[in-house]
C-alpha cells in the first residue's frame, strides 16, 4: 500500500516574514493565465458504482441545470458523488449497517476522511433510506475503531496487518497506522451529532458507542498530560522528519496548561509544538456536541457535565496561549503552541487549521480575531502561502514548497463573504484540475499538470459540498460565472 501523503521534498521550518504585503485584490483572471480545459465526465459506469443514492443523483441533476460554466458543472457531477461512486463497502452485520470507506488511492480508513467524506450527504439521508443507513454505517464502524484504539489515525478493512506494522508503537492487524490526531476522534463526532439533528435517528448511539465517547474523554484528557506524557508514543524508521516524532516518541515537552496534545497534525506529519491550536479548538466544539448528546439523548447528565467541563477548560486555555501579538498582524491566532510561551505562526491546508475554524464553527467568520488572522493566512508572511501562475493558495509542508492545495482553496469560499473572491477560487478549482474533471492533493502554483494524488476523495466531495453551499445561499454565483 502506498503511504498517506506522496512527499515531494522535505522542508524546514519557515518563520513568517517580516514584512507587512500590500494588500490588494486583483481578480484571479487578471493575474493568472488561466486555461479553459475540456472535461468530461470521468464517473464510473452505473454498474461499477460502489453505492447509488437516488436523492443524491437527483440533486446532482438538479444543481448541473443551473450552473452556467460547462467546465464548473462537469466537475460538480464528477466530484460530488465520487465518495460514493468509489470508496464505500456497505455491508449489514449482526443487524446493524456497516460502512468501510477508503480514503481513495490508500485502500484504509482514515476517521477523519471518511467522516468528511460522506459529511456533505447527511441534508438527503431524510429522503433515501439506503443512503441513511449506509451514514449509519459509517457511525458504527468508526465506533468499532476507536474502541480498537483510540490513538490510532486510520484502520484497515480487516485485521489484514499493515506496512506500517513495524513502527516503534503498540500496532494492531487492524490499523493501518497509529498517528495520535485530536482531530481523528472530533471528526466522528461532528457526524454523529449533524446526523441525529438532521434526521433524529439515534440507533447508533447504543451502549458501545457510548463507551467510545467516554473512551474519547479518557484520551483527550491523557493527552492534557497534567501528571505524565501519557501511554501514547510514536517513533518510525524514516528518512522524513515530519514521519516520527522526537523525545523518544512522546514529541517535543509541553507545559500542561489544559491543551490537549496533538503529536501529529490532520496533514499527518508530526506536529512541532504539541498544542495544535485548530484541533483544540475543534474538541471544544466536538465536546460540547457530546455534552449535548449525552444529556438529551442518553440522559446521563454526570458525563454531560464531565465533556462540557472539560470544552470549557480547553477554551479557558486557547483564550491565554492560542493567540499573541503579531510582530506585523496584530492579535492573531497562532497554529501551535508548547505552553512555554513558544508559538508556530503558518497553516497547513488540511482541516482542522486556522482557516477553516468558521467552517468548523469554531468561531465567527466575523470575529476580529478570526479576521485579523485570515489577513496573515492569505499573505506571503504565512509561508505555506503560495502564489504563482496557475493560482494562489495555502499548502503544506506535507507537500513541501510550492504546491497549493484545492481543499485550501475551498475552504477559503467556505469562509469567505466575499463574491468576487469566491468566484475566483471557483475559477482556480476549474483550473487546477488540469482537464482531469476532479481535485487533488496538490499541484504546483505553476503548472496545474504538476499534482499529487489523483483519487482523493475526500478534496472531491468537499468541492461538492461547497457548490451544494453556493447553489443554496449565493445561486447567483453558479449563474454568473
Amino acid at each position: 500500500m502506498a503511504s498517506r501523503r506522496e512527499f515531494l521534498k522535505s522542508s524546514g521550518l519557515a518563520l513568517a516574514a517580516l514584512s507587512i504585503p500590500k494588500i490588494s485584490f486583483i481578480p484571479l483572471k487578471e493575474k493568472f493565465n488561466l486555461k479553459s480545459n475540456k472535461i468530461k465526465s470521468n464517473r464510473p459506469q452505473i454498474s461499477e458504482r460502489k453505492f447509488t443514492s437516488d436523492a443524491i443523483e437527483k440533486v446532482i441533476t438538479e444543481v448541473k441545470h443551473v450552473i452556467n460554466n460547462n467546465e464548473l458543472s462537469q466537475i460538480f457531477e464528477n466530484c460530488f458523488p465520487n465518495t460514493l461512486d468509489t470508496t464505500v463497502s456497505f455491508q449489514i452485520i449482526d443487524g446493524n449497517p456497516d460502512t468501510f470507506v477508503i480514503t481513495g488511492d490508500i485502500n484504509a480508513m482514515w476517521l477523519r476522511d471518511s467522516s468528511a467524506q460522506v459529511f456533505p450527504y447527511i441534508p438527503f439521508a431524510s429522503k433515501d433510506i439506503k443512503l441513511k443507513n449506509l451514514l449509519a454505517g459509517v457511525i458504527n464502524r468508526q465506533t468499532k475503531c476507536i474502541l480498537i484504539d483510540p490513538y490510532a489515525n486510520s484502520f484497515n478493512f480487516s485485521a489484514s496487518g499493515s506496512e506500517w506494522d513495524k513502527d516503534l508503537t503498540e500496532m494492531k492487524p487492524e490499523l493501518h497506522e497509529r498517528k495520535w490526531e485530536i482531530d481523528s476522534l472530533c471528526y466522528p463526532i461532528r457526524l454523529a451529532y449533524n446526523f441525529w439533528k438532521s434526521t433524529g435517528d439515534v440507533s447508533c448511539f447504543d451502549e458501545k458507542w457510548q463507551e467510545a465517547m467516554k473512551l474519547v474523554l479518557k484520551t483527550f484528557i491523557q493527552q492534557q498530560r497534567k501528571n505524565s506524557e501519557g501511554p501514547y508514543k510514536f517513533q518510525r524508521i524514516t528518512a522524513w522528519q515530519s514521519d516520527t516524532l522526537p523525545g523518544g516518541g512522546y514529541g517535543n515537552p509541553v507545559k500542561p496548561v489544559g491543551l490537549i496534545c496533538s503529536m501529529f497534525r490532520p496533514s499527518d506529519d508530526a506536529a512541532i509544538f504539541p498544542f495544535l491550536i485548530p484541533s483544540n479548538y475543534f474538541a471544544v466544539v466536538s465536546l460540547r456536541q457530546l455534552s449535548e448528546m449525552f444529556s438529551v439523548i442518553i440522559k446521563d447528565n454526570d458525563y454531560a457535565g464531565k465533556f462540557s467541563s472539560l470544552a470549557d477548560e480547553v477554551q479557558e486555555a486557547l483564550n491565554i496561549y492560542g493567540k499573541s501579538n503579531h510582530l506585523k498582524f496584530g492579535n492573531i491566532l497562532c497554529y501551535e503552541a508548547d505552553g512555554y510561551g513558544n508559538q508556530l505562526f503558518m497553516d497547513d491546508a488540511n482541516v482542522p487549521n486556522l482557516l477553516g475554524l468558521p467552517f468548523l464553527n469554531c468561531i465567527s467568520v466575523d470575529n476580529p480575531l478570526y479576521q485579523n488572522t485570515r489577513k496573515f493566512l492569505l499573505s506571503d508572511s504565512n509561508p505555506y502561502f503560495f502564489k504563482g501562475k496557475a493560482g494562489e493558495g495555502i499548502g503544506s509542508p506535507h507537500t513541501g514548497l510550492n504546491k497549493i492545495w484545492p481543499i485550501g482553496i475551498i475552504i477559503r469560499a467556505f469562509t469567505s463573504n466575499d463574491d468576487d473572491e469566491i468566484i475566483n477560487c471557483l475559477r482556480t478549482l476549474i483550473n487546477s484540475t488540469a482537464g482531469t474533471g476532479f481535485m487533488h492533493e496538490s499541484f504546483d502554483k505553476d503548472n496545474p499538470s504538476n499534482y499529487t494524488r489523483k483519487w482523493f476523495a475526500w478534496a472531491n466531495t468537499l468541492f461538492g459540498e461547497l457548490i451544494l453551499k453556493l447553489y443554496k445561499e449565493k445561486l447567483y454565483i453558479l449563474t454568473k460565472i
